[in-house]
């Protein structure tokens, strides 16, 4: 086993050099959690839902209970968060309870498949919905989405509290603009509350209860996806013990709040045997909110999440190869942060390159199929990190999970249920996730044979 660093020291540098103050507080962290998990799926996943599931009752009651289960995931990394309060999230609380190379492979498929692929496919996403804004543009969606990358890259560059501090913005008028959209749809929306009854019965010619369950639980739970990211960012917050357990918590309170109060306004104005597709839900929603406007307005909100959810992403994932590099697992390179701005210039640079050579490659539909599999694998593992580190550290800290150890295997169910169902349905784009990740073996017994130092597991 590689002899890698003292404990903590890997991060510590990354997270406040020279006693630097943490530049971030509360708004600013539960700002990440929200504008990177609210992202394009608000207005695809419902949508799915409705037509799969093919009840109203049923639509909702998934949603919270999805929202339910993933509390309990926001909770269980607050805990780590609280217990290990610096920048890698994940990667530390893998590399705590199972060892060093564990968590090498989960950052290297991070940085190959995970980070780059998540952002490449928001990208993408943006792309098509600016065509709906600008039609003039349609051939060109993936030059938009390579420059969006760039320009965010170049803002996340500029500095954590300038970042953050846009970010905030976003955030803020995202969270307005769907309290809008719902108040307009229950308001000056031509729809009807008879789309809610019967409330519990699935409409004649439904696919069978069981698929869709399966289907939906996968879209929801996409839908959540990310929220952990945000503890990635702990080393930068100002009484992160404390704080990250209230902003993951409060974040996706907000996010469940969002989601189902979007999807009943979705309801309220497309009837559920309408809704045969994303794209026909947000047409026929948007002209019943504003005519022949509405899809235009639509279009804009889905630009404003997918821009704040985008931002996010760049601020948070760098600064785990910047803890990574620390710990000798990446190269040093990637650990220079700037010692103004604290910005961490090389790693998001690496990571936007990387994403530009996926929207060049791929689909939407590839990517997301490609990295979510895997990443769901390293997510379980690390929420179940905490029932490991806490037998070995039992020392309390500054929050504890309620309703341990029910909690955690509540958020572990819902995880490993997702990874069967995804393997199930995408074996191929399963296995190949699987592959790149055990690519990684070979380069971290090359770390190993290395002189660099490493942390021992």
């Amino acid at each position: 086993m590689p002899a890698v660093r003292s404990r903590c020291s890997s991060v510590a540098a990354s997270a406040s050099d020279a006693g630097r103050r943490p530049a971030l507080g509360m708004w600013a962290a539960t700002a990440l959690v929200i504008g990177h998990t609210i992202a394009i799926g608000i207005f695809l996943t419902p949508a799915e839902l409705i037509g799969a599931l093919a009840s109203p009752g049923w639509t909702l009651a998934l949603w919270l209970t999805c929202g339910f289960l993933v509390f309990c995931g926001a909770l269980t990394f607050g805990e780590l968060a609280s217990r290990y309060p610096l920048a890698g999230g994940p990667y530390i609380y893998l590399r705590e309870a199972w060892g060093a190379r564990l968590a090498f492979l989960f950052g290297w498929q991070a940085l190959l498949v995970m980070d780059p692929g998540v952002t490449a496919a928001l990208a993408a996403g943006l792309s098509e919905y600016l065509v709906v804004l600008w039609p003039a543009a349609a051939g060109s969606e993936r030059y938009m989405a390579i420059g969006a990358i760039w320009a965010l890259a170049g803002l996340g560059m500029a500095g954590v509290r300038l970042s953050a501090r846009v970010l905030i913005g976003l955030t803020a008028l995202k969270v307005v603009a769907f309290a809008l959209l719902v108040a307009a749809a229950f308001t000056i929306g031509t729809g009807s509350w008879s789309h809610f009854v019967p409330l519990g019965e699935r409409r004649a010619g439904a696919p069978p209860l069981a698929g869709a369950l399966g289907l939906g639980i996968v879209s929801a739970f996409f839908s959540f996806g990310g929220f952990w990211e945000a503890s990635r960012i702990a080393g930068e917050v100002r009484d992160a013990p404390r704080t990250m357990p209230r902003a993951l918590a409060i974040g996706i309170s907000c996010v469940t709040i969002v989601y189902v109060a979007v999807t009943a306004a979705l309801i309220y104005l497309v009837p559920v045997g309408a809704a045969t597709s994303a794209s026909v839900v947000a047409r026929r929603a948007g002209q019943a909110i504003l005519g022949e406007a509405g899809p235009s307005m639509f279009a804009a909100v889905v630009l404003l999440s997918i821009v704040s959810s985008i931002l996010a992403l760049l601020i948070m994932a760098p600064r785990l190869y910047v803890a990574m590099s620390h710990d000798g697992l990446f190269p040093r390179a990637l650990a220079s942060v700037h010692p103004r701005t604290n910005a961490p210039a090389r790693a998001t640079a690496v990571l936007a390159a990387l994403a530009s050579l996926f929207v060049l490659m791929a689909s939407f539909q590839q990517i997301v199929a490609f990295f979510m599999c895997t990443t769901l694998v390293f997510v379980a593992l690390a929420a179940v990190a905490l029932v490991i580190v806490r037998r070995r550290t039992p020392e309390p800290p500054a929050f504890q999970v309620p309703g341990y150890p029910a909690t955690v295997a509540l958020f572990a169910l819902l995880t490993g249920t997702v990874v069967v169902l995804v393997a199930v349905n995408r074996p191929v784009q399963a296995v190949a996730g699987f592959v790149i990740v055990l690519l990684g073996l070979p380069a971290y017994r090359m770390l190993e044979k290395s002189p660099e130092p490493m942390r021992d597991a």
